[in-house]
């Protein structure tokens, strides 16, 4: 029997112990679910309207169905992807989410900390807990400094929106992605059912949850105060309501502006089709990100994986398209660069692993998505994700 069975080692740290339990970021989500207050979940997890588009996005890619290739040799696979004149160890990034502290302390923080051991680019949000130059300032001494980001939503007062610009760029951003799909903020009922507001208050519905939740709570008090940390002096309001302060009037004049101000790369994010596409990049855009918000702004659009094809026939194959919401599994990772993207941007599939265990937990959910990937490009039969891309209409059908 002691020959048979090899009892595992008992593993005493309880966040190492949960993560060491989770195989795949769904298990993550679960994790997650446990550790997390429902309101703070549910902003993390829950979508607008009926959630139509949130569902969609993930089924979008597992209606594809690969063509593997035999015998083709996979003993050596090379996972590094070029974009914007660097390599990425593995084709993907991280893309911007508001109000991380509220998931977890460690935050943006935590989150770019991860993004640099991984070699992979982070964006910071304009609504973010950790302000511009904070961020720049906590990942300034480490020894793989993440690339990063900043992403940009056009406010109503043109000069803040303009000023976020300019302290990005004097911190060391170098890539500005401009998210043209809020101009209102979408109709997000968990949201409101759960009256999560920034900073948190607490309601009568809410105290259950905070009760079964004292860790957190405990975690979340012991830190800095949780504000919009680019805005110090906006008030407290609910998640709903930020969406006063975008501006609804934006035009491809602003996009303009925008790309007079601003130096270095410029991402325009959105659920961009082939015309609006091809106007971008001839108005100074250099490289298009298709998203729909994971399904967060307008229910019932899109999947932006189903626009890669006509998007790159449009613009040819010099202009990166970075695609991002539905990316749960490193199999999707790979229908997307077969496709024609240059990139995945992760969104929730990072959070869950944030909220299950903190920055360990980040690397946890890069570790299993980086994992997949590799699987899935050796058993198809390729070796390089430039042969990914070329070959990819012949490694796919629906």
């Amino acid at each position: 029997m002691r020959q048979i069975i090899q009892l595992r080692s008992v593993e005493w740290d309880a966040t190492a112990r949960r993560l060491g339990a989770c195989y795949d970021i769904s298990d993550l989500r679960r994790a997650a679910r446990r550790k997390t207050p429902r309101p703070v979940f549910d902003y993390v997890d829950g979508a607008a309207d009926a959630e139509v588009s949130s569902a969609a996005n993930v089924e979008a890619f597992r209606q594809w169905r690969f063509l593997p290739r035999a015998l083709a040799d996979v003993a050596e696979v090379d996972t590094h992807a070029p974009l914007f004149g660097s390599e990425l160890p593995v084709p993907f990034l991280l893309g911007p989410t508001g109000y991380t502290r509220m998931m977890h302390p460690a935050g943006e923080s935590g989150v770019a900390r991860v993004a640099g051991r991984f070699g992979v680019p982070y964006t910071l949000s304009t609504m973010a807990t950790t302000g511009i130059e904070e961020l720049r300032a906590a990942v300034a001494g480490l020894p793989t400094a993440p690339d990063l980001w900043f992403q940009l939503y056009i406010l109503k007062d043109r000069e803040q929106a303009f000023k976020l610009v300019s302290r990005a760029w004097s911190s060391g951003y170098r890539v500005l992605v401009v998210t043209v799909d809020t101009v209102i903020t979408g109709n997000r009922l968990r949201d409101e059912r759960g009256g999560l507001t920034i900073p948190p208050s607490l309601r009568l519905s809410t105290v259950a949850s905070v009760a079964g939740k004292p860790g957190y709570w405990l975690r979340l008090l012991s830190g800095p105060a949780l504000e919009y940390a680019n805005f110090t002096t906006l008030p407290g309001t609910t998640i709903r309501k930020t969406g006063d302060f975008f501006d609804p009037g934006i035009s491809w004049a602003d996009l303009s502006e925008i790309r007079a101000r601003w130096p270095g790369s410029l991402v325009l994010k959105g659920p961009l089709g082939p015309a609006d596409a091809v106007r971008a990049v001839d108005l100074g855009v250099d490289a298009i990100q298709l998203s729909n918000h994971g399904g967060r702004q307008l229910d019932r659009c899109v999947a932006p994986v189903d626009l890669i094809a006509p998007v790159r026939k449009a613009v040819g194959v010099s202009v990166p398209i970075l695609v991002d919401s539905g990316i749960r599994q490193g199999a999707d990772i790979a229908v997307a660069l077969a496709l024609g993207a240059d990139a995945a941007v992760l969104g929730r599939a990072y959070l869950y692993g944030l909220m299950a265990g903190g920055e360990a937990g980040v690397d946890r959910a890069l570790s299993i998505l980086a994992r997949e990937f590799r699987s899935v490009m050796q058993l198809l039969g390729v070796t390089s994700v430039a042969e990914l891309r070329k070959q990819g209409q012949d490694l796919l059908t629906r």
